[in-house]
């Protein structure tokens, strides 16, 4: 037992060292300047260390660190270096865009799809990075990520889902590297709004409602947004595709457009043959841009691409109950009803793989020049040109 009791050790003002036993000791230097030491024994040598001052540390709390440091040296660790260490570890703890990037770069190679590869990242540098990118990632918490997850949660509900287990696997990986305990988001659903059940299909426009669509498109003030709406219908393609599509990709005296098959679904590089709307969107916006070949076609804020909420805002404003990407469907639909053309050549315009292994491993063609006079009729009828296309071997031809 110590030899200060709680009353001496408040009454022990005069200046001077005041023992307590197994090396601590009160050291007053006045009535107000009193604070606690331990001297310990290293290698042979005394070393003493504060523990704080006496007017917030007690007598029980200063025997107790006492005993903790003790204790420490006893089992070999050197308290000095321990909080160097503690202090040099804060400092290193990654921020989420850091710890994100390092997951990304180990384990990428791992993933067989590159599609995949490509979108794991940047849908996190979309969707996460402005709420959370900055935040130290052991102070990220479940407030946080449901912060972030609630504008899309129910607009996209499955980018919402990928989103929610990407952050979940860089809170993971900093668990596993030490940087911080284990977050629970088990019970992040009650934070938001029920999605409602539906049969995962995107809700897609009639094609025969697309003319008119197009034209009340086309008469209100242009934006970026409503060139790149438009643009995504009248090439078919996917909202990603256009919005990470460069200059670099398109050859406007070709009238090609060369996706990277890192940027495809399927991982295969895609050739899309543009439409005379589609390039005359182009040539408009060509005179803005500034030369260089990977300078992006539809920018937003701060140089970037369209946020994929761009043109999901163009259908919401007009009071269309549709989905960007539902415009693939309805292509698909005038395709098969309105055309004579097989249908292999709007499934490679749509960029699909052939699901029969077998087949798919005979064919030889994409179909471009068939595919270059479908996506012409096409325009052609969400321009207001009508007409069904009737003969397949003269496919551009319209029938009044």
């Amino acid at each position: 037992m110590g030899k200060l009791t709680t009353l001496s050790f408040k009454a022990a003002i005069a200046p001077g060292t005041y023992q307590d036993g197994e090396g601590l000791m009160l050291v007053v230097k006045s009535a107000k300047s009193r604070s606690w030491q331990v001297r310990v024994q290293v290698d042979g040598k005394r070393r003493d260390f504060g523990l704080g001052s006496a007017g917030k540390v007690s007598l029980s709390a200063a025997r107790a660190k006492a005993q903790e440091l003790r204790t420490l040296y006893q089992s070999g660790v050197d308290p000095v270096a321990k909080k160097r260490a503690d202090k040099l570890a804060r400092l290193s703890i990654p921020t989420f865009r850091e710890a994100a990037k390092l997951v990304h770069d180990e384990q990428k190679a791992g993933w067989r799809n590159v599609k995949h590869r490509a979108d794991w990242l940047s849908s996190l540098e979309r969707l996460a990075f402005d709420h959370i990118g900055d935040e130290r990632i052991d102070l990220v918490d479940v407030p946080m990520v449901r912060d972030l997850l609630l504008p899309i949660w129910l607009e996209k509900p499955e980018t919402a889902r990928r989103v929610r287990q990407r952050v979940k696997a860089v809170l993971d990986w900093a668990a596993a590297k030490g940087f911080r305990t284990s977050l629970d988001l088990s019970g992040l659903n009650k934070g938001l709004p029920r999605q409602p059940k539906g049969d995962n299909h995107f809700a897609a426009m009639d094609y025969v409602k697309v003319p008119s669509f197009i034209a009340a498109v086309k008469a209100a003030p242009e934006t970026t947004g409503r060139l790149a709406l438009l643009f995504t219908i009248y090439t078919a393609a996917r909202s990603g595709e256009v919005r990470g599509a460069t200059w670099g990709e398109i050859d406007l005296d070709a009238k090609l457009w060369t996706i990277a098959g890192i940027r495809m679904k399927a991982g295969k590089e895609h050739i899309v043959p543009l439409p005379a709307p589609a390039v005359k969107i182009l040539k408009h916006l060509a005179e803005a841009r500034k030369g260089g070949k990977g300078e992006v076609i539809f920018i937003g804020t701060k140089e970037r691409p369209i946020s994929d909420m761009t043109m999901s805002k163009v259908l919401r404003d007009m009071s269309e109950p549709f989905t960007v990407h539902g415009f693939r469907s309805s292509f698909k639909d005038w395709a098969v009803e309105s055309t004579g053309f097989p249908d292999a050549v709007s499934e490679a315009a749509l960029a699909h793989l052939d699901k029969d292994r077998v087949r798919a491993a005979y064919r030889r063609t994409d179909f471009l020049k068939m595919r270059g006079d479908l996506m012409a009729a096409w325009a052609n009828f969400v321009d207001g040109g009508g007409g069904v296309v009737r003969d397949i071997t003269e496919p551009a031809r319209l029938a009044g």
